[in-house]
């Protein structure tokens, strides 16, 4: 059983046909939301059409949320699929990641920066 099975009901913050979204414990920077499939499904690759398809909407379902409360400057959306790529918990989960001037010192590469040495070109 995921450890994302085990989400009390009140940490979510929206809830989908096949997917809920919470904030994440371990937030990035402030209003970092995870979008959490119902059913324990791998990764990405797992979806099948609809969910991909709610999925697109849900990213845009999580910016509003964000937005309520903050005002980001940008956005980070990411899936980490397969141990190599740094998947901790198998179960699908895709990261929004609010991103604010100044938050680092130089943001080019974005998230070309996961291989060290790759995200300046």
């Amino acid at each position: 059983m995921s450890v994302f099975s085990k989400i009390p009901e009140d940490r979510v913050i929206y809830r989908g046909k096949s997917f809920f979204l919470i904030r994440d414990a371990f937030p990035v920077s402030p209003g970092h939301t995870l979008i959490i499939s119902n059913e324990e499904k791998t990764d990405f690759f797992q979806l099948d059409e609809d969910e991909r398809g709610e999925l697109t909407e849900l990213i845009i379902t999580a910016r509003k949320l964000i937005e309520r409360e903050l005002s980001p400057d940008g956005y980070n959306i990411g899936m980490n699929c397969g141990e190599t790529a740094g998947q901790t918990v198998m179960h699908f989960h895709c990261h929004v990641i609010p991103r604010y001037s100044g938050d680092m010192e130089n943001p080019r590469g974005g998230i070309r920066h996961c291989i060290s040495g790759k995200g300046y070109y």
